[in-house]
């Protein structure tokens, strides 16, 4: 394609398109199929644990890996984020929290 610092090869860009369309049909068929299906109480309580049920797979393994110091990092964040209900807040705490622990060589 061109030479320099934004050169691509045609497999490259075959790649990322193909990406891209493959990203577009899962979320717009997800919107397909709940547009279908009944909204029954069981199907709403199932969509709002979604997100912690996300959360918590996601955070899980990097606690576990991560020791005492990352659990510790993550109770304070979620403290500070239960008492204050801002998200920088609790970030900007639980690093100051990993900066304490590190200082203190935990």
């Amino acid at each position: 394609m061109t030479e320099g610092m934004f050169s691509a090869d045609a497999m490259f860009v075959l790649a990322v398109l193909g990406m891209t369309v493959a990203t577009y049909i899962l979320r717009a068929g997800g919107y397909w199929v709940m547009g279908r299906l009944p909204l029954t109480q069981r199907v709403r309580r199932g969509l709002e644990a979604l997100p912690g049920a996300i959360i918590v797979s996601t955070i899980l393994p990097i606690v576990l890996q991560g020791g005492l110091a990352v659990g510790l990092c993550l109770i304070v964040a979620a403290a500070a984020q239960i008492k204050l209900r801002k998200e920088y807040i609790a970030v900007f705490c639980a690093a100051a929290a990993a900066a304490g622990m590190r200082a203190a060589g935990i």
